[in-house]
C-alpha cells in the first residue's frame, strides 16, 4: 500500500553524495570553508537532475562569487535521523568539514517515531560534530498536522529544544512557503519542483551568509523567521 501525505514525505529513493572542496572559515581567507549538507530528498535533487537542485545552483553561484564556503551535499532520500547518525562518521573520515548543517527529521515524524527519540538522534549527530570541532547548524522541520495535536506539538518542540541544548543555530524550514504554493511543487505534491530550487537557493544563502560572514561568538543567531516571500 502506498500511502501520500504531503510535501514533508521523502520516496524511499537514493540519490549520489555530490561533493565540493573547501577549508577554514572568516573574512580574510584563503580556501573557502566546507558546510556539509545531512538531509533528506529536499536536498537530495528528488526528481530532477543534481544540477537542477538547490544545492548545486547555490554551490556554482558561492563558486562565482568567491564566497568564504562552499557546500557538500551528503543528503540521500528517505534520509532519518537514525540513518543520518549512522552515516556521519565515515563521511567525516573522508571529508574537511568546517560547518555541519543538519536537514533531517522529516521522515522520522513521517513514521511516527517518538519524539524522544528524534531528538537524541539528533543530539547525537550534533555531539560527533562538535568532538571534531565542527560548527552546527540545524534546521527546523515540519510535519502536516494529520497527526495529532499532541505529536505534531511534541515534534515541533524537538528542534528548538535540541538547538538551545546544544548551543547550536536554528535555521527556519525552506519549505514553509514554497510547500503552500501549488507553482512551485511536483506534481506529486511533495517535493519542490524545478522552478523552486533558485528561491530555495536564496533563501540558504541569506541564512549561511549571516553565519559565514559573523563575527565569531558563542552565542546562536537569531534566523528563525522565514524570509521567502509568497509567489
Amino acid at each position: 500500500m502506498v500511502i501520500t501525505i504531503s510535501f514533508f514525505s521523502s520516496a524511499l529513493l537514493y540519490i549520489p553524495i555530490s561533493q565540493a572542496v573547501g577549508k577554514a572559515v572568516s573574512h580574510q581567507f584563503n580556501e573557502p570553508s566546507a558546510i556539509l549538507i545531512l538531509g533528506d530528498s529536499l536536498s537530495a535533487s528528488l526528481g530532477m537532475q543534481e544540477n537542477q537542485g538547490w544545492v548545486y545552483q547555490l554551490n556554482q553561484e558561492l563558486v562565482q562569487q568567491k564566497a568564504p564556503y562552499k557546500l557538500i551535499n551528503a543528503s540521500i532520500s528517505g534520509e532519518t535521523t537514525h540513518g543520518g547518525l549512522a552515516r556521519l562518521p565515515r563521511i567525516l573520515a573522508q571529508q574537511s568539514v568546517d560547518y555541519l548543517l543538519i536537514e533531517l527529521g522529516g521522515n522520522d515524524g513521517l513514521r511516527g517515531f517518538p519524539p524522544k527519540l528524534i531528538k537524541n538522534n539528533l543530539l547525537q549527530i550534533i555531539k560527533l560534530a562538535k568532538e571534531q570541532n565542527i560548527k552546527v547548524l540545524l534546521m527546523e522541520i515540519r510535519i502536516p498536522p494529520n497527526y495529532g495535536a499532541r505529536y505534531n506539538k511534541l515534534f515541533n518542540e524537538i528542534f528548538s529544544k535540541v538547538a538551545t541544548q546544544s548551543n547550536v543555530n536554528l535555521l527556519p524550514f525552506f519549505m514553509e512557503v514554497i510547500a503552500i504554493t501549488p507553482e512551485l511543487m511536483q506534481a506529486d505534491g511533495i517535493h519542490p519542483n524545478k522552478r523552486a530550487q533558485p528561491l530555495i537557493a536564496q533563501f540558504m544563502k541569506q541564512k549561511l551568509n549571516a553565519i559565514t560572514y559573523s563575527k565569531v561568538t558563542t552565542q546562536p543567531l537569531n534566523l528563525t523567521k522565514p524570509e521567502l516571500k509568497r509567489y
